[in-house]
Formats: C-alpha cells, sequence, structure tokens
C-alpha cells in the first residue's frame, strides 16, 4: 500500500489532533494526525503505548501530544514517550500534504 488521504487541511485547525482509521497491511489502523501551532503536521498511532486510550482526545502542546487520561507526552517526531507512566514509544508514520489533502503511509512506519 502506499499514502493514504487521511484528511483535508481544513479539518485540522493549529493546535488540534483528528482521529482517523486507515487501512494498515493487517487491518485498520488508528492514528492520530496532529497539527502543531506552527503548522507542522504529524501522524502517529492513536493508541496510548500505557494504556488503551486515543491519544487523538488529548492536548497539543508544541511538537508533543499528551494523553488526556494520565498525562503520558509523546513527542510527534519519534514516536517516543517524554512522560510517565508511558514507557514504550508509538508509530510515527510519514506525511505528505499534497495540496488541502493530508497523506498518511501507515506501511511505512518511521521508528
Amino acid at each position: 500500500m502506499t499514502a493514504q488521504l487521511a484528511c483535508y487541511t481544513q479539518d485540522l485547525p493549529p493546535g488540534s489532533a483528528l482521529r482517523v482509521e486507515l487501512e494498515g497491511p493487517s487491518g485498520p489502523v488508528e492514528v492520530a494526525v496532529v497539527r502543531t501551532e506552527e503548522g507542522s503536521i504529524h501522524a502517529i498511532n492513536d493508541i496510548c503505548s500505557h494504556e488503551q486510550i486515543s491519544l487523538a482526545d488529548g492536548e497539543v502542546e508544541g511538537c508533543t501530544l499528551e494523553c488526556w487520561l494520565h498525562g503520558s507526552k509523546f513527542d510527534l517526531r519519534t514516536g517516543e514517550p517524554l512522560s510517565l507512566p508511558a514507557t514504550e514509544p508509538v508509530p510515527v508514520y510519514p506525511v505528505t500534504v499534497d495540496g488541502e489533502r493530508v497523506l498518511v503511509d501507515v506501511d511505512a512506519p518511521l521508528n
């Protein structure tokens, strides 16, 4: 598979995250598509590595996404947890912005 349409840029205001489901090699993949306040767009796995909680419901701060339940922060560039209780990274996916279309490739995680 290749990059898939995840959303449109107008669906993603600065400082927000959007949960989308894309088709992966082994079935559906839940992805959090995130736009920082500075305007960069990232895609990480939507499920917190500490609990089975949607990260897209969390808060975007700088280049991090904070899990709303226990406060673990994840680096949007690497997927690495920056605070406890999470200790395992979440997958990060390549993003391409083509005009207004935000494309994500869940077949080729960056980490």
